[in-house]
């Protein structure tokens, strides 16, 4: 009974891949002397955000790391940053800011530009299920099914949130639909109005100019 089990979690990890590699954020560029580059990504609410950052080292400048919300919280800080890891747990749906500054007091073209590279995961793909099958004493496949199951419950999240988001946008165009309507039965009346006062004013005054009975 053991192997079509296996075969199904190994079946529902194929199936499920695009979604895992949407969790995983890996980039590498060059970062000039005495310059900022930052890197922005939307992330669910309480969602485990974990990192891992190396930056070529030179003696004569240094690299601060720093990741901001949009409200600009600090959530991690690192000066003189050269390698590392990072992690921490969104508390809303927000837009998160890794940021690089470079700083050198030799000026720009005097010092080699610098290499970063960087590993972001977040949900599912952050979590250690190695770490976590020692302390709870899983099984390979009692670990690939919790971790499927953390899958799947991700993606009702996500269908949930886009539900919601679908909700509320069609929420806004009624309501803005309804205050259309509103504001071009008020623009008519008030245009028809208007043309009703013009006749009566017209029809007085051609009336005490004696040009109409």
């Amino acid at each position: 009974m053991a192997k079509p089990e296996l075969a199904m979690a190994r079946f529902t990890t194929v199936l499920l891949l695009p979604v895992l590699i949407e969790s995983v954020f890996s980039i590498s560029f060059f970062l000039p002397v005495n310059s900022r580059k930052c890197l922005r990504e939307e992330i669910h609410k309480d969602v485990l955000v974990t990192g891992e950052y190396e930056i070529s080292e030179d003696s004569n400048t240094k690299t601060n790391l720093k990741i901001t919300d949009s409200s600009g919280h600090t959530l991690y800080s690192k000066e003189d940053a050269t390698k590392g890891k990072f992690a921490f747990t969104t508390e809303d749906y927000d837009m998160f800011e890794v940021c690089f500054e470079s700083k050198s007091p030799m000026g720009t073209g005097k010092v080699g530009d610098h290499l970063v590279n960087l590993d972001m995961k977040h949900g599912v793909e952050a979590k250690n299920y190695e770490e976590i099958a020692k302390v709870e004493k899983l099984k390979p496949l009692e670990v690939e099914l919790r971790r499927l199951e953390d899958l799947s419950e991700s993606i009702v999240n996500d269908f949930a949130y886009m539900k919601k988001r679908e909700e509320e946008m069609r929420d806004t165009n009624e309501s803005t639909n309804t205050r259309v309507l509103y504001f071009s039965i008020f623009s008519m009346c008030c245009l028809i109005g208007l043309a009703t006062w013009q006749v009566f004013y017209l029809r007085r005054f051609f009336k005490a100019k004696k040009l109409i009975e």
